[in-house]
């Protein structure tokens, strides 16, 4: 059964086709790659179609990937130390236990595999994901942001992601536009680098019960005094041509990134990132206005800015000018 996960953006059989790490039958080649990205492991087949294809890239802390297996497969990774593991499902189905936890992965359900935690997963024939690494100590990191507070212990997620739900599409929107900007973008900037590794794990806090679901939805009620965003505003001014994430701005400030949001949200009706995303927006806008004509310069300018996704980048643009990027650029 097909996952509609990528609506208008890549194909699900083309994400990461220019990253290909192997392709093959031989079950020991299989288990190398996947220690080398993930953990030493098992693998048991005797299925004819065996024929394990994995595409992979990393990104910052992230790692992103398409893999199957091909034919029915058992998989008996070591426990995983130091990341979880996020998948989403394109075709197929898998049954997986994890300390003593039963899931079923299929169309309307992904899964995250939690580290430390003893694992099996029966791949059946024909299935395919996405899967995506993430350090734990990010997560960790960012939550720690959000709250305020040092955490006594790691995150811990759901096992089963619903992926019907609104929270599950969130989820599940956030993951295709990042396998279509991965699939589609060579070289990243620093700027979009890091804003994939803070948006992804703010997403996966937010949208994904784990064991600090419920202070991080609480509402506090703090109020924050005008010249404390006044002042966030300066930075992201100064500051907009480097790479700046929530946790960036919240360190600054010397305040959780949930007062950082609740601020920008009071007094500016605006998230801090779609603020930041406005003043790439104008410094762009100038530069246009001040640059030849020629060849690729909107491509150029857009990509030293931070905006990887030129059709997103377009509609955002004429959005706040009236106009495409290419229009402002033969007025100059």
């Amino acid at each position: 059964m097909a996952n509609n996960i990528f609506p208008s953006l890549t194909p699900a059989d083309s994400v990461l086709s220019n990253y290909g790490l192997c392709q093959t039958s031989d079950i020991d080649v299989a288990r190398s790659v996947g220690e080398r990205i993930f953990c030493k492991n098992t693998i048991y087949s005797n299925d004819p179609q065996f024929n394990t294809r994995v595409n992979y890239r990393r990104v910052s802390s992230l790692g992103v990937g398409r893999m199957t297996y091909g034919g029915e497969t058992i998989i008996d990774p070591d426990v995983m130390e130091s990341f979880s593991l996020i998948q989403i499902p394109i075709k197929g189905r898998e049954f997986i236990e994890s300390d003593g936890k039963r899931a079923l992965f299929e169309s309307d359900q992904g899964v995250v595999l939690n580290a430390h935690a003893r694992t099996r997963i029966h791949h059946m024939g024909g299935t395919e994901k996405i899967i995506i690494r993430i350090d734990n100590d990010v997560v960790k990191r960012q939550c720690q942001q959000h709250l305020g507070r040092t955490l006594q212990k790691d995150v811990e997620f759901k096992m089963e992601i619903p992926l019907d739900t609104s929270d599950g599409r969130s989820l599940n929107q956030m993951v295709a536009w990042m396998c279509d900007v991965l699939s589609n973008t060579d070289k990243l900037s620093p700027l979009l680098s890091t804003q994939f590794e803070s948006t992804f794990v703010g997403m996966l806090l937010s949208c994904h019960t784990n064991n600090y679901s419920m202070e991080l939805s609480e509402d506090k009620g703090q109020s924050i005094a005008p010249s404390f965003v006044k002042r966030i505003e300066h930075y992201i001014e100064e500051h907009a041509h480097e790479p700046i994430s929530v946790g960036d701005l919240a360190e600054y400030a010397g305040v959780s990134t949930r007062s950082l949001f609740s601020g920008f949200r009071r007094f500016r009706n605006i998230s801090p990132m779609h603020y930041l995303k406005e003043v790439r927006l104008r410094r762009v806008h100038d530069e246009l206005l001040s640059t030849q004509p020629s060849s690729g310069a909107v491509t150029t300018i857009a990509f030293r800015w931070g905006f990887s996704h030129l059709g997103h980048f377009t509609t955002d643009y004429k959005r706040r000018f009236g106009e495409t990027p290419s229009e402002t650029l033969m007025r100059s």
